[in-house]
């Protein structure tokens, strides 16, 4: 019985041991976004901002934007505008506590039951703040900035302008703690934001066949504005993995969007009240850099 003990013991050991070590590799084969930027890319998105009027607005930092192509996962190309700028993001770092539940559900602390997964699925496809609510304490206040600032993450990072917060339940209650930088109850950089998806996107938030779960739960999104109204528009054919937030003049939107054997990152944080209409506008410009127009490269075959 004590063998037995003991070998039980051992193997719990070398596969939490596997599980690290694997996470090393994983963070070694990848780059990190801020070191992946893209002079070309980064050009083209300047000039789709100034193309479509929003110029002034970036100037008044009213309008952060990362636009991260990850068709090749192993080399991102990485455009950012104020994309180390940290605003109020309201609804948006509810993606956050979604990290939470997945990361205690990867620990055994929490049961990914029916009751969990439909109150997830509500709280990002519909953005409900009675989901959140309930959520937030169930995964704890404590856990999720602890999990934002992990070294495993570094979501939330002191020495890249702060990043995902939430100091605060989605209700009328006081905040329990605002960002250390920002003093913000719910508060993203487009940046960090955009290392969350990629994170997600490279197997890194959380292992299969969570990390797939958590992907499904960012589909079909049942908000019909901003990034989606004008992918609908234009690219009703392009999937879209998405978390957006509005409150009073902010606005934001961030998603994985997939089309045509291409990825691609985008976040856009807003201040104005016309925010929404900015994000819905420049979806489409964003995408066309990203994703070939098909159309103009199968006539441009067919003259040459």
């Amino acid at each position: 019985m004590r063998y037995i003990k003991i070998t039980i013991r051992f193997l719990f050991t070398f596969t939490l041991l596997s599980l690290s070590l694997s996470r090393v590799c994983l963070a070694d084969s990848y780059p990190s976004l801020f070191d992946s930027r893209d002079p070309l890319l980064q050009r083209n998105l300047e000039r789709v901002i100034e193309s479509i009027g929003l110029g002034p607005a970036v100037k008044k930092k009213q309008l952060s934007i990362d636009l991260v192509d990850i068709t090749d996962l192993r080399h991102p190309r990485v455009a950012a505008i104020n994309g180390n700028n940290m605003v109020y993001a309201a609804s948006l770092p509810k993606i956050a506590i979604l990290l939470g539940a997945f990361v205690e559900i990867e620990r055994g602390k929490m049961q990914l039951d029916f009751d969990t997964s439909e109150t997830l699925i509500n709280m990002i496809r519909n953005s409900s703040n009675q989901a959140a609510t309930r959520m937030y304490p169930r995964v704890g206040q404590e856990r999720i900035a602890e999990i934002l600032q992990s070294d495993r993450y570094h979501l939330y990072d002191r020495d890249a302008n702060g990043g995902l917060w939430v100091g605060k339940e989605y209700g009328k209650g006081k905040a329990w703690q605002r960002d250390p930088l920002h003093h913000l109850s719910h508060g993203a950089t487009a940046m960090q934001t955009a290392r969350f998806y990629y994170l997600l996107e490279t197997g890194r938030l959380v292992a299969e066949p969570l990390a797939r779960e958590m992907k499904e739960i960012l589909s079909k999104p049942a908000i019909n504005h901003k990034f989606v109204k004008g992918l609908k528009e234009s690219h009703p054919e392009a999937k879209i993995y998405r978390k957006s937030g509005s409150w009073r003049h902010w606005h934001a939107d961030s998603a994985i969007i997939e089309s045509a054997g291409h990825k691609f990152i985008v976040v856009a944080l807003a201040n104005s009240p016309r925010g929404g209409q900015w994000l819905q506008k420049l979806i489409t410009p964003l995408y066309d850099l990203i994703v070939p127009d098909m159309v103009a490269a199968n006539q441009h075959s067919t003259l040459n």
